[in-house]
């Protein structure tokens, strides 16, 4: 399947790769991105071979979240971000999800990639959780997710300080995923998924659904809590101005 930013490609019979290449939009979650990563994993949820997916982006970017548009388009109570819908696949998906974000990761881009099964980061990118940056709380389960793959510290600091950290500087901070030179990514992450795919399917699904069971469970409400803490925030007059003066940059 190929849709015009999101590519699927079948790299071995039980190993599938799907890359975001929204080189206009840099990645953002335009609809042509979101339509496209969802196709994807609806193809992969049928198909009865595949046993592990790797998801990675183009270049320097592997996910930059949110368009102006639709950050413009919750403030003004158009939508919310659940409508996106998509930072929750690959936790959701049956098999196992290997994100390989060899290119910057910002805001629900990088929440999406922390949704995998496999995390990895390179020195080189960026990555950041800056909702805050805006004015305006964290969604698309970064509450949630952050704390569970980085722990509490680093989690409270990258979300209230809304930083920009180099993926050589979280390595400094202790961050327990591989992180490589931005070149070395993609191969890293295609010998991990050799090493899955040597499991049986079913064996695979069964462990996958055991170790994610409980984050499933939870995180429909943390995204409710999430919700209800973007309608306390989101409608200030100074997370418009913010939206518009420092999205980009």
């Amino acid at each position: 399947m190929t849709e015009s930013v999101v590519t699927i490609e079948e790299i071995e019979s039980d190993i599938v790769k799907v890359t975001m290449q929204d080189r206009v939009n840099k990645n953002t979650f335009s609809d042509e991105l979101v339509s496209g990563v969802k196709k994807a994993f609806k193809m992969i949820d049928s198909n009865s071979e595949y046993k592990v997916v790797i998801l990675t982006g183009y270049d320097n970017y592997f996910s930059s979240g949110g368009t102006k548009e639709g950050l413009l388009a919750i403030y003004e109570g158009k939508q919310k971000f659940t409508k996106l819908d998509i930072y929750n696949l690959p936790l959701d998906c049956r098999i196992p999800v290997i994100s390989a974000m060899q290119g910057h990761g910002i805001g629900g881009g990088f929440i999406m990639g922390l949704f995998a099964d496999f995390v990895i980061l390179s020195r080189e990118s960026v990555y950041t959780a800056n909702f805050m940056k805006y004015g305006f709380t964290p969604g698309t389960g970064a509450t949630y997710i952050l704390e569970k793959k980085l722990g509490i510290s680093l989690a409270e600091e990258m979300l209230l300080s809304a930083n920009n950290y180099r993926g050589a500087e979280l390595e400094k901070k202790g961050i327990t995923f591989p992180v490589l030179p931005r070149a070395d990514v993609g191969d890293y992450a295609l010998e991990l998924a050799r090493q899955v795919a040597e499991k049986p399917r079913l064996s695979l699904i069964t462990l996958k659904d055991h170790l994610v069971r409980k984050m499933r469970k939870e995180l429909p409400e943390v995204i409710q809590q999430e919700v209800i803490m973007h309608e306390k925030t989101f409608f200030q007059e100074e997370v418009k101005e913010r939206i518009n003066e420092l999205f980009g940059k």
